[in-house]
């Protein structure tokens, strides 16, 4: 059943990304009257659909993907018609091409403009950036000499980071050294920290944290915190006098407890209390742990932005995801990374459905990550995507005359043949994720 409910959000989110992506080549297209013969949402034969003057507006069976198919489009389809797509100039094919990744990008900015006017996430007003809350025993972080308390203040010459800046250069960093500057008691000190290559899902792991506030964001019945009063919102200060920084922190003191009443202290309203809960062994998902019976998220308040406003921090957003994602690829190019990071059709409507079950914000959210990956994606300079079009093209303006076609037809069998290469990578990637450790 979860899997119908996958399939069918993926479907949604895939959709609302071809058409838009299809409907940047068309109006391009229409704009310097190139014939259309068909616009189809999926691949492979006709399943229904309608004609609307010279164009063929169907939906085909393989319902992943789209194109728009222009009269002599592809090498080879001889036509003499003054309105086919390779009568047209180069340049007019090279906005032709390229409209439909622009088009992804234009839709991933909206999406992300339209969901910080609604709320934009934003650090609780005391919180203090790049704290360190969290330093994993034996981690790349803790190698380097980076303590618990430590504050961040430059990591390869980015002075006063986020943490969202600092997990996209952890994560985009592995086997490479990185230069973090960290205030400790006063001074500040320079460290080399190496992120270690996480096996399974082939990032770059420092093995930090973000110190935050961690609060409770519900109760489980039947366990003592439900019992000793704690409710959704309150805040965990301390456990047995250890400040909680993470939501790591607080299951190690609670697994080490063994079942022992713990004291904990908690902030509600701006008033600290102190109550004493008993954790006790219970089952999530087959496995049992110690647990006092509540449900943890990090602080974060939303605050609503302006049309403006929303703009600018929805493309510092994108610029970010665009930039990792090309650090990614990088890495991966030069074998510093794993191309593990890459997700395929299977997680992907894995990822749509958890979203669509949390909420429309964070559909909304994914579907804007999604369609800059399949923007980015679109203009690598591979054979029969937009990006290997855009390069023949402009190869063929430096050099002033047209490929061979022999040389064309040889360049879109290989390019096809590599693409078919990825999907098979990428679908057994995904099960390899899903399926458990070992």
């Amino acid at each position: 059943m979860v899997a119908l409910e996958n399939f069918g959000w993926v479907l949604v989110m895939i959709g609302v990304m071809i058409m838009i992506h299809e409907l940047g080549h068309y109006w391009a297209a229409r704009y310097f009257d190139v014939k259309i013969e068909t616009f189809s949402f999926g691949f492979g034969p006709r399943l229904f659909g309608f004609r609307r003057g010279e164009t063929d507006f169907r939906f085909s069976a393989i319902l992943f993907g789209g194109y728009v198919k222009m009269a002599g489009e592809q090498p080879g389809e001889e036509s003499t018609d003054p309105r086919s797509f390779l009568a047209k100039p180069r340049w007019q094919r090279l906005i032709i091409a390229f409209a439909g990744p622009w088009m992804n990008i234009l839709l991933a900015v909206a999406i992300l403009t339209g969901l910080y006017m609604h709320q934009f996430p934003k650090l609780p007003e005391a919180s203090v950036p790049g704290v360190v809350g969290l330093v994993l025993p034996d981690s790349a972080a803790a190698k380097a000499g980076i303590q618990e308390g430590d504050r961040i203040v430059a990591i390869d010459g980015k002075r006063n980071p986020t943490w969202e800046d600092i997990t996209l250069k952890e994560i985009s960093s592995a086997s490479l050294p990185i230069q973090v500057s960290v205030i400790r008691s006063g001074s500040e000190i320079t460290l080399t920290v190496t992120p270690e290559l996480d096996d399974r899902n082939g990032i770059g792991k420092a093995g930090w944290a973000e110190q935050a506030d961690i609060q409770v964001g519900g109760v489980m019945a039947g366990l003592d915190a439900e019992k000793k009063g704690l409710r959704r919102g309150d805040i965990l200060v301390s456990v047995n006098g250890h400040p909680i920084r993470s939501t790591y922190r607080l299951r190690e003191l609670i697994k080490a407890s063994e079942g022992r009443p713990v004291e904990l202290v908690y902030s509600r309203e701006g008033a600290e209390n102190s109550i004493e809960v008993t954790p006790r062994l219970h089952e999530v998902e087959g496995q049992k742990s110690w647990m006092i019976g509540v449900n943890l998220e990090p602080r974060i308040t939303f605050v609503q932005l302006g049309f403006g406003d929303a703009i600018v921090e929805s493309v510092r957003a994108n610029v970010r995801g665009a930039t990792l994602i090309f650090q990614l690829l990088k890495g991966i190019v030069e074998q510093r990374m794993s191309a593990k990071t890459l997700e395929g059709p299977i997680r992907i409507a894995q990822l749509s459905g958890d979203a669509a079950r949390e909420g429309l914000p964070t559909f909304l959210a994914l579907m804007a990550m999604i369609s800059l990956n399949l923007a980015i994606f679109n203009l690598l300079p591979i054979p029969v995507l937009d990006g290997g079009t855009i390069v023949v093209l402009l190869l063929e303006m430096t050099i002033g005359r047209d490929l061979s076609l022999r040389f064309k037809e040889r360049v879109i069998q290989l390019g096809f043949v590599f693409l078919m290469m990825v999907v098979v990578f990428v679908i057994y990637n995904d099960i390899s994720k899903i399926m458990p450790p070992g």
